[in-house]
């Protein structure tokens, strides 16, 4: 769904003015729709319907806590890369036990931390790993449960940056490697076997990246099963895309569908590890022109949010569309979009075609993955308030940071 419209020349998120959702909350400032979040969910549940499935919202795209409550809410599991996001699961009311732990560093403390809470599943991603996960889990007098992450070798078409399924990734486990380090699990004592998992990359629009890592990984699972390794679910990762600008990702049930068709006769559990896909469209971040600056090559239209609030634009060269919340009839010009930050990469959006005002209002689209979770206190810029819509109502769900709280944890020298 678009939650976004133009009532009364003013740009409405839902029914939220955001003219007045930047007065009450100043800028930059993200804001979320929960209907949005909450339709994007829905759809990957109808689609799996009639089909034993957890859906675990891959939160290094927005950690949250009220969208981690509104998920939970919604039954959805959780992929977390740290021990950090198990403690936002666990504060946001999620429950551990569908939880799935991946990433590559995995520490003996956030082991121990998630064994403790009794996780769902480790996706386990190299031989080093599986030894260190038996050998904790044995002086804990505890079982963990545990898949391989196998890497299949599939390009994902997609920024080398998010590409995660290829030889050359750190993530995962070679599938030349993986029967047999799934026999050496089998032979540890403190390990149980729970599935296998797969994740290509992120920001994938075309459903034959997924179909060609899914009939890998069917392969090997026939294989182990015909050596009597029997796995419970398959969890087949995350990674499908949204649009930024001209982009064409599948409808949500189209890629589910590819999969499925694929998975006929099979009784597995099917996990997902959707993020962007959830949250990416349902949130934009505000922000305020603080001066227009006409140069002889480029005109500058130079706002208050920045790199440190957006990284995406300067990380990935990521295209995010730019727009008024009050349009003008005003003459347009060419302008680049550049915050306050230090640093000729410092900007938001190039050649932009805009009629502006020292003082507009803008609007930055699909900013609700990956933009206040790699947010930072560069150049010692606070930390933007974050905001949650429902209807017309608006509702504080992170406050601005203060300077100070910059600072708070430093000491000078005696």
């Amino acid at each position: 769904m678009n939650p976004l419209s133009l009532q009364h020349n003013h740009l409405h998120l839902e029914s939220a003015d955001l003219v007045a959702i930047a007065s009450t909350y100043s800028t930059p400032c993200y804001v979320y729709s929960h209907a949005a979040l909450t339709q994007a969910f829905q759809d990957f549940d109808k689609a799996l319907r009639g089909r034993n499935h957890l859906i675990c919202y891959a939160m290094k795209a927005n950690p949250n806590l009220a969208i981690l409550n509104l998920f939970a809410r919604l039954g959805a599991g959780f992929d977390i890369v740290s021990g950090g996001e198990l403690q936002r699961v666990l504060a946001a009311g999620g429950d551990p036990g569908k939880v799935v732990f991946s990433g590559v560093g995995k520490t003996v403390e956030e082991i121990r931390l998630a064994l403790d809470n009794g996780i769902l599943c480790f996706n386990v991603e190299s031989e080093a790993e599986l030894l260190r996960l038996n050998e904790i889990a044995g002086t804990m007098n505890r079982i963990a449960p545990i898949s391989l992450r196998v890497n299949p070798d599939v390009d994902a078409n997609t920024h080398p940056y998010i590409s995660t399924g290829l030889k050359g990734n750190k993530f995962g486990v070679a599938h030349e490697d993986a029967l047999r380090l799934y026999r050496l699990a089998a032979s540890l004592p403190h390990l149980k076997i729970k599935g296998i998992d797969c994740h290509i990359g992120s920001q994938l629009t075309e459903t034959h990246p997924f179909a060609d890592a899914l009939d890998r990984v069917l392969t090997l699972v026939d294989a182990l099963e015909a050596d009597g390794i029997v796995l419970e679910h398959l969890d087949l990762g995350g990674g499908l895309g949204i649009r930024y600008q001209d982009e064409t990702p599948p409808l949500i049930a189209d890629y589910i569908d590819t999969l499925l068709a694929k998975l006929q006769g099979r009784t597995h559990t099917i996990l997902l590890e959707p993020g962007r896909a959830l949250v990416g469209n349902a949130g934009l971040l505000l922000t305020r022109v603080e001066y227009l600056k006409h140069g002889a090559e480029k005109n500058f239209a130079i706002v208050d949010a920045a790199m440190n609030d957006l990284m995406r634009p300067a990380l990935y060269d990521a295209y995010h569309d730019i727009v008024p919340v009050v349009p003008r009839d005003d003459p347009k010009d060419i302008y680049e979009i550049v915050g306050p930050v230090c640093e000729s990469g410092d900007f938001l959006g190039h050649a932009r075609l805009l009629g502006l005002q020292q003082d507009d209002l803008l609007a930055i689209l699909s900013a609700g993955a990956y933009g206040m979770s790699m947010s930072s206190n560069y150049n010692s810029r606070a930390r933007a308030a974050e905001v949650m819509v429902n209807g017309r109502e608006s509702f504080l769900i992170r406050e601005r940071e203060s300077t100070t709280d910059l600072f708070s944890l430093e000491h000078t020298l005696p």
